[in-house]
């Protein structure tokens, strides 16, 4: 493989993910909160695996949220008189972002929070 077509990669990538970014509200919202929580990593003394495991969240989460985006965009090609199934698949898939983001969001919590209390005593 090429420097050029590895380049050429990234550039269809970056695209990709300046699109999902411009066009889906809740992916820039995860955003948001993706960078929250990894500010807040960086900020409390977090054990490695912490700080492993809350980057892995982060990304489990956008990564839902683009394949949620991708598979809706392939059944609105597809419209719901095609097949009944369409809009069955677009709720699965919100279901499916849903799901990681309260597990993101409960094990954020349980991380977060003794370092929060801690933080809160002293500050207080």
């Amino acid at each position: 493989m090429s420097l050029r077509s590895i380049a050429n990669s990234f550039r269809s990538a970056t695209a990709g993910l300046v699109a999902v970014f411009k066009s889906e509200k809740n992916f820039r919202i995860q955003v948001f909160g993706g960078i929250l929580a990894l500010v807040a990593a960086i900020y409390f003394p977090l054990k490695i695996w912490e700080m492993i495991l809350v980057l892995l969240m982060v990304v489990a989460v956008l990564v839902m949220e683009i394949l949620n985006t991708v598979f809706e965009y392939f059944a609105d090609m597809l419209k719901p008189r095609i097949h009944h199934y369409v809009h069955l698949i677009k709720d699965i898939m919100a279901g499916a972002v849903l799901i990681t983001s309260l597990g993101a969001f409960f094990i954020g919590l349980i991380i977060f929070l003794p370092y929060l209390l801690e933080w809160y005593k002293i500050h207080i």
